[in-house]
C-alpha cells in the first residue's frame, strides 16, 4: 500500500514539473486537423465533425446529448430538433436514434420521434382524463391530437387499459374508448328504446336520432334479444337496411300474411312491403318452407292457383280449343306474371308440345290451329286454278309448264326403269354380261356413261324449272286478309290472338298454296317435249367448253412474259374469267339443290362453300378442288381439275380447234379495238393500247389487269418501232403524273390558308397541264392500233 502511494507522489510531481516546463515545440490548428483526418480516414479514430467545423465529437457522447435532450423535453423529441440542438449531421444522429431504441424497450422511435414510457404515460393519464370527462373517445381524434399513427395509439393505449385509463375499447371497433359510465347508460338506453317500439323500425335511423355508437348497440341488442329482455328480432344484419321488428308485431303480421294467403293463394311483394318486411322472397321462403310456392314478378302463388291454370290448359288441350289464363287469375296479377306462370306450367305438363303460346297468356291446341287452317282449303283450290287459268304475271309460263309435266314423267319413268332392272337382274344374273368379252365390256361402260349424262341432263332440266318454280312463288293471302277471315269466322278470340295466329299460318298456308299451285299445274299439262332439257345442259357445255378455250389463250399469252409477271397475270385470270367458269357449273349444280340464282356472276366464295356443303359426297370432292384451285397461282392446275368437274356435271368439254382458235383472236381484237374507237379516258386507252400491240406483234390474246400495264411496255420495246415505244412511254408517263397530282389535289390540307391555296393553285396548274398535253397525244396513241400499222403488224 505504501508503495503505491510513493508512485503516486511521484506522478503528480511528474505532473507539476511538466505544467511549469516550457513547450519546446506547438502544433497549428491546420496540422491538428490534419492529423485528426489522417486518424479517422485511418480508422485509428472514431470521432464525428460538427456542422460548423469547430469541434469533433464521439458517437458515445451523441447517443449521452440524445438521451439528455428526450429527458428534458418530457420523453418526446425530433430528431431534426436534435440537429439544431447537438450541431451534428441528421444521418448521425438518426443512425443513434435507431440505435438507442432496439437497445432499450422503454424508448421507441415512431415518425422521425423518439419516445419514451415516460410520455406514453403522462399521455394516457390525459387521454384518461378526456375519457372521464366525455365519457368515450376516439383513437380518431387521439391521432389528430398527438400527431401519432393510430396503431401506435392503440398499442400503446390498450396496455394501460385499467391500469392509468379507467375504461375499455370496444371489442368489435378498436378505435373507440369508454367508460364503464358511458356503457351502463348506453345499454340501459337501448333496452328502454327498443323496450318502447312496437313497429318495425330501422336501426340505421335510431343511431342517427339518438347518437349511438352502433357497435354497441348492435352488441347490447343482441345480448337483449339473446336473453328475453327483448321480444323481437333483427332482419338484415348488421347492415344500413337493418330492422327490428317485435314480436308483437311479427305475430300480427304472420297471422294476417298467413290468413290471406289460406283465402286467396297468393302473396303480393307489394304488399308485404307496406308491412314492413324489406325482403318478402326470403321471409315467405322461410315462413312456407313445406309449402309448394311459385314466385314470379311481382307475386307468389301457392298450389290452388297453379292447379287451376294447369285444368284449364289441359281442358283447352283435350278439346282442341283455346284459353286465356288472364282472367283466370286474381286481378292484381299482371301480364308478365301470368306470362311467367304459364311458362312454367307448360314446363312441367308433358303436352306441351301439342300447343303454342299467343299473346303471352293465351294457351292455342295444335288442333285449332290445324282447323283453322282448313278453313282457307277451298279457298286455296280456286285460287290456284284461278291463277293458272288467267296466266298471271308472277304464275309460270306455257314453256315452264310443260317442262313442269316431263319432270313429273321422266320420275315416273325413272321408277319404272329401276323396277324393271331389278327384275331382269334377279332373272339373268350376271353371265350373260361377262359373256360378252372386252369389246363387249367396252360397249356396256359406254352405255353406262350415256345414261348417266341423260340422267345428268334429266335432273339439269328438272333442276332448271325447279328453280324457276321457287323464284316465282305465289304469294296466298296477305296477312291482313287472314285476318280478316280468321276474324270473321272465330269471333270470340281476342284481337291479339287474331294478329299471332294470323302471322303463324301465313308461311305454312304459303307452302300449302305452293304445294296445290304445283298440283294444279301438273294436272292441268298433260305432255310436252323434252327439247328444252337437252338444251340446257347443250347451252351449259358450249358455254363452259367457250370459257376454257379463252383460258387456253390468254394463259398461252402470259405465258411470253418473265416468271413474276406470268404469275400476276395467272392470278388476274383466275380471280376473273376461271372464277366466272366455276360459278356457272355451281350454279348448274345447286338447281338441284334450290339454291340457283338468276346471274351466276354473282355468286360469292361464300355462297359457293354453302353450295359444296349441300352436294352429294361423289360431287363434292372434285368441286371442292375447284373451289380451292381458284385461290392458287396454277392455271394448268385448275385446268386439269375443270375436266374433271365436266365429268361430274356429265357434260363434254371440246378440244381446241386451231381454225376456231383463229376466230376467237379476231374477234377479241375487234372488241379491243371497239373500246379504243369509244373511250377518251387516258388510262383506259394506254391499257387498252398495250393489250392490242401485244395482240398484233405476238398473235397471242392477253387479259391483264391495270397495274401490269407498264409490264407490257416492257415488252413492246423490241417488238414495235422505237418512235411508237417512245410515244406509249411519255403517254404512260403522262398518266402517272395525272393519277398522282388527283392524288395530291384531293388530299391536301394545313393551317396556313394562303400556304393552302397556292398548293391548290400551283396542283391545278399541274394537273391542268397534264391533261392538255394527254389530249393532244390521245389520237396519236389510238392511231397505233386503229390506223395501216394494225394491218402490217396483222400480216406479220
Amino acid at each position: 500500500m505504501a508503495a503505491d502511494w510513493d508512485e503516486i507522489r511521484r506522478l503528480a510531481a511528474d505532473f507539476q514539473r511538466a505544467q511549469f516546463a516550457s513547450t519546446v515545440q506547438r502544433l497549428s490548428e491546420r496540422n491538428c486537423v490534419e492529423i485528426v483526418a489522417k486518424l479517422i480516414a485511418e480508422k485509428q479514430l472514431d470521432v464525428v465533425h460538427t456542422l460548423d467545423g469547430k469541434e469533433y465529437i464521439t458517437p458515445a457522447q451523441i447517443a449521452r446529448e440524445i438521451r439528455d435532450e428526450l429527458y428534458v423535453n418530457g420523453g418526446r423529441i425530433n430528431i431534426v430538433d436534435l440537429q439544431h440542438i447537438l450541431n451534428v449531421d441528421l444521418t448521425h444522429i438518426e443512425s443513434k436514434a435507431s440505435d438507442i431504441a432496439k437497445s432499450d424497450s422503454n424508448i421507441q422511435f415512431v415518425l422521425g420521434q423518439l419516445i419514451d414510457e415516460t410520455y406514453l404515460d403522462q399521455m394516457a393519464e390525459e387521454v384518461n382524463d378526456r375519457l372521464q370527462e366525455a365519457g368515450q373517445v376516439t383513437i380518431a381524434e387521439l391521432c389528430k391530437l398527438y400527431d401519432l399513427p393510430a396503431d401506435f395509439l392503440i398499442e400503446a393505449l390498450s396496455v394501460r387499459l385499467g391500469r392509468i385509463i379507467n375504461g375499455q375499447m370496444d371489442t368489435f371497433d378498436r378505435g373507440v374508448i369508454f367508460t364503464d359510465a358511458f356503457v351502463a347508460q348506453h345499454k340501459a338506453r337501448i333496452r328502454g328504446l327498443f323496450s318502447a317500439i312496437t313497429r318495425p323500425t330501422p336501426i340505421n335511423s335510431l343511431i342517427t336520432q339518438y347518437k349511438f355508437q352502433e357497435h354497441l348497440l348492435y352488441s347490447f341488442l343482441e345480448e337483449f334479444i339473446r336473453n328475453g329482455r327483448l321480444n323481437g328480432a333483427v332482419i338484415g344484419g348488421r347492415q344500413d337496411k337493418a330492422v327490428y321488428i317485435p314480436d308483437i308485431y311479427s305475430r300480427t303480421q304472420n297471422n294476417w300474411v298467413d290468413s290471406f294467403f289460406k283465402q286467396n293463394g297468393y302473396l303480393e311483394f307489394d304488399t308485404l312491403c307496406r308491412l314492413g318486411i324489406p325482403d318478402p322472397v326470403n321471409y315467405i321462403k322461410k315462413r312456407y318452407k313445406t309449402a309448394s310456392i311459385t314466385n314470379l314478378k311481382a307475386v307468389c302463388v301457392g298450389r290452388i292457383i297453379v292447379d287451376q291454370v294447369e285444368a284449364s290448359v289441359e281442358e283447352a288441350l283435350r278439346s282442341g280449343t283455346w284459353v286465356d289464363i288472364q282472367p283466370l287469375l286474381p286481378s292484381s296479377f299482371s301480364e308478365e306474371d301470368a306470362s311467367i306462370l304459364l311458362q312454367q306450367v307448360m314446363r312441367t305438363m308433358q303436352k306441351h308440345s301439342a300447343c303454342r303460346i299467343f299473346g303471352d297468356t293465351i294457351v292455342v291446341s295444335e288442333q285449332f290451329i290445324s282447323s283453322c287452317a282448313t278453313l282457307f282449303e277451298q279457298m286455296m283450290q280456286h285460287k290456284a286454278e284461278k291463277e293458272i287459268k288467267n296466266n298471271h304475271a308472277h304464275v309460270l309460263t306455257e314453256e315452264d309448264l310443260k317442262q313442269a309435266a316431263i319432270i313429273a314423267e321422266s320420275m315416273i319413268c325413272v321408277k319404272k326403269d329401276k323396277r324393271e332392272d331389278r327384275k331382269k337382274k334377279a332373272l339373268e344374273g350376271t353371265g350373260s354380261i361377262r359373256a360378252g368379252g372386252g369389246g363387249n365390256a367396252r360397249e356396256i361402260r359406254t352405255r353406262k356413261t350415256k345414261k348417266k349424262g341423260k340422267r345428268d341432263e334429266d335432273s339439269d332440266e328438272e333442276m332448271s324449272t325447279t328453280s324457276k318454280l321457287k323464284q316465282k312463288e305465289a304469294i296466298f293471302m296477305a296477312q291482313e286478309e287472314i285476318e280478316n277471315i280468321l276474324r270473321n269466322r272465330l269471333q270470340d278470340c281476342p284481337e291479339e290472338m287474331i294478329c299471332e295466329l294470323a302471322e303463324h299460318l301465313i308461311r305454312p298456308l304459303n307452302k300449302s298454296y305452293q304445294e296445290v299451285l304445283h298440283s294444279v299445274l301438273l294436272s292441268t299439262v298433260t305432255s310436252a317435249s323434252g327439247a328444252n332439257r337437252k338444251k340446257t345442259v347443250k347451252e351449259l357445255q358450249e358455254e363452259v367448253s367457250n370459257f376454257l378455250n379463252n383460258i387456253r389463250l390468254f394463259e398461252k399469252g402470259a405465258k411470253l412474259f418473265p416468271d413474276d409477271t406470268h404469275v400476276q397475270l395467272g392470278k388476274h385470270l383466275l380471280k376473273t374469267i376461271c372464277t366466272d367458269t366455276s360459278n356457272l357449273l355451281f350454279n348448274f349444280l345447286a338447281g338441284d339443290l334450290m339454291m340457283a340464282v338468276e346471274t351466276y356472276t354473282t355468286i360469292t366464295p361464300e355462297l359457293r362453300l354453302k353450295i359444296l356443303a349441300k352436294l352429294p359426297e361423289e360431287t363434292r370432292g372434285p368441286l371442292s378442288k375447284l373451289h380451292n384451285a381458284l385461290s392458287g397461282k396454277s392455271i394448268e392446275e385448275f385446268l386439269n381439275i375443270l375436266d374433271g368437274v365436266a365429268e361430274v356435271c356429265g357434260i363434254m368439254l371440246k378440244k381446241g380447234d386451231k381454225k376456231k382458235e383463229r376466230q376467237v383472236i379476231f374477234q377479241h381484237r375487234q372488241a379491243l379495238l371497239e373500246q379504243v374507237k369509244a373511250t377518251e379516258e387516258p388510262a383506259l386507252v394506254l391499257h387498252l393500247t398495250s393489250v392490242l400491240l401485244f395482240q398484233l406483234s405476238t398473235h397471242n390474246m392477253l387479259h391483264a389487269p391495270g397495274r401490269c400495264v407498264p409490264q407490257i411496255i416492257t415488252f413492246l420495246m423490241t417488238k414495235i418501232p422505237e418512235d411508237q415505244y417512245k410515244l406509249l412511254l411519255k403517254y404512260q408517263g403522262l398518266v402517272v403524273k395525272q393519277l398522282v397530282g388527283q392524288q395530291k389535289q384531293g388530299g391536301q390540307g394545313g393551317d396556313d390558308p394562303d400556304e393552302c391555296k397556292n398548293v391548290e393553285k400551283e396542283s391545278e396548274y399541274d394537273v391542268e397541264t397534264v391533261r392538255k398535253e394527254m389530249q393532244e397525244l390521245t389520237p396519236f396513241v389510238k392511231d397505233l392500233v386503229l390506223k395501216s400499222r394494225k394491218t402490217s403488224l396483222t400480216e406479220e
